[in-house]
């Protein structure tokens, strides 16, 4: 049977049109891969469906982007059919960046303007189609950071803005000021806390879809002996066993399920992860299917 493709979806009213999943290329520079391997992954991810592609400035201290870039030149058409999402804000005690001498925020103006500047250098294209800031900062100042999202799009820099790791109020306090597309958030069976902070209520709200990094908690669904993990590992089974889908799709469908429409992303250089992750958009849970792995997340009844 063919391999059913992943839809897309608009993050919110003006916002990008997003791949259902999302390829998440942190750890590129961990797969070991040759430039014509990494652009072959690309490849199979468009055939998946999967059209964006999330990055970071500081991924594999600072070295992905230009990874990724040097796959893309290889078949510059390519660009057409992707969207590539990035972010800054975070300054890394680097090689890279010998100038740095402490691991801290950077929301000034000129650090998002030169961190844009450097991951178009590296990424091979003209324009980046989503641009977060990576963290909140203590010292950024709102005003700056809307003019200069603001200048960048005028520039032709940036389609579109957003955040991530913010709570309801720091978006919200963003996002009076220019429209913002998304807030990429942690959230799995083992980290819930959004669904009780209002970080997902006031995303659905205002109709924007968060992006969800580390959906299957950092591996740890997989491979952590925690009582928890354990707890969550067997009701997740139970249930896939029952539906006849893999694990990891079992607990993407619990993701998208939320009515916000979480896009979550994956974080493997292997095609089959990304099928699996793929396949979470062809089915759904039963109401009592998706608060069985919320109960075994929270260790007790809802009430």
């Amino acid at each position: 049977m063919a391999q059913a493709l992943a839809p897309s979806l608009q993050t919110s009213g003006n916002g990008p049109h997003l791949s259902r999943i999302v390829a998440g290329m942190w750890r590129m520079n961990e797969w070991n891969m040759t430039a014509q391997q990494r652009l072959a992954f690309i490849e199979e991810c468009l055939a998946l469906g999967v059209s964006s592609f999330d990055h970071a400035d500081i991924y594999g201290s600072y070295g992905v982007e230009q990874l990724f870039g040097e796959a893309l030149a290889l078949k510059p058409e390519l660009r057409q059919r992707i969207q590539l999402v990035s972010k800054c804000g975070i300054k890394l005690l680097s090689e890279r960046r010998p100038a740095h001498s402490i691991q801290h925020y950077d929301t000034s103006p000129a650090h998002i303007l030169a961190s844009v500047e450097n991951s178009l250098r590296a990424l091979q294209t003209d324009h980046l189609d989503l641009l977060l800031i990576h963290r909140p900062d203590p010292l950024m100042d709102y005003d700056e950071v809307a003019r200069t999202f603001e200048r960048l799009r005028q520039d032709g820099k940036v389609r579109h803005f957003g955040v991530s790791n913010f709570s309801r109020h720091q978006f919200e306090m963003l996002h009076r000021r220019i429209a913002l597309a998304t807030n990429q958030i942690e959230f799995s069976p083992l980290h819930v806390a959004p669904l009780f902070d209002e970080t997902l209520d006031g995303l659905h709200d205002k109709g924007i879809a968060p992006m969800v990094w580390s959906p299957l908690g950092g591996g740890r669904l997989f491979s952590a002996s925690d009582a928890q993990s354990e707890r969550l590992r067997l009701v997740i089974k139970d249930i896939a066993d029952q539906l006849q889908r893999p694990f990891a799709s079992i607990v993407f469908a619990w993701i998208m399920q939320h009515p916000s429409r979480p896009i979550p992303l994956t974080g493997s250089g292997r095609i089959e992860a990304v099928q699996v992750a793929v396949e979470a958009t062809q089915f759904s849970l039963s109401r009592a299917q998706w608060f069985e792995i919320l109960r075994a997340a929270r260790g007790h009844e809802v009430a």
